[in-house]
């Protein structure tokens, strides 16, 4: 054996010893990225289902006194009964989101009527409700940052050239509804 012979049998060896370690590196991360974001989807999962196991008891508790709001019980109802976890995920945003306004108007209803206010089951439903919301909305930015991390991976070198390998395809990230989506202004009128 000559020993260029060796050197390039060597060099080679090397380079793909090297490729391997790229590609193994490159696949664990994106596994990890893509169980960290499945990890945050379920975490909103919980509390949506939380929210939507808490909606009938509020409805419940002020729909004798509302029943001239109707409308707005009738929304929540509806909004709550469109739910379901097996759907995609921008299904579930969307109907989230619907569950969202639907809550804030039936909450809004609840502080213009002092004495539904002041029963104590509702106050206590309504700001069950409210720390739900809130955890859903702090649970979308944790989702929609692990979403970001793993699609920014998959689309960067040398990710890129493996992710169809794998099948690896951008996530739906949890998207805020146009109402939302609208800064207020910034100017004084």
């Amino acid at each position: 054996m000559s020993p260029t012979w060796v050197a390039a049998m060597f060099a080679v060896s090397l380079v793909a010893v090297i490729v391997g370690f790229v590609l193994v590196g490159t696949y664990n991360a994106v596994v990890g990225l893509r169980q960290r974001s499945d990890k945050a989807w379920s975490n909103i999962d919980v509390a949506l289902k939380q929210r939507h196991d808490q909606l009938p008891a509020l409805v419940s508790a002020v729909r004798g006194v509302l029943a001239y709001e109707q409308e707005t019980l009738t929304a929540v109802t509806r909004a709550r009964a469109a739910y379901s976890p097996t759907e995609p995920i921008p299904d579930q945003a969307v109907h989230s989101d619907e569950t969202t306004s639907a809550v804030r108007s039936l909450l809004a209803v609840v502080e213009r009527y002092p004495d539904l206010k002041s029963q104590g089951n509702v106050l206590d439903l309504q700001d069950e409700i409210e720390r739900l919301e809130s955890m859903i909305a702090d649970r979308r930015e944790l989702y929609n940052d692990q979403v970001y991390r793993y699609n920014t991976r998959i689309a960067t070198m040398p990710t890129v050239l493996i992710a169809p390998l794998f099948d690896w395809q951008p996530r739906d990230f949890f998207a805020a509804t146009p109402e939302e989506a609208v800064r207020p202004s910034s100017e004084l009128p």
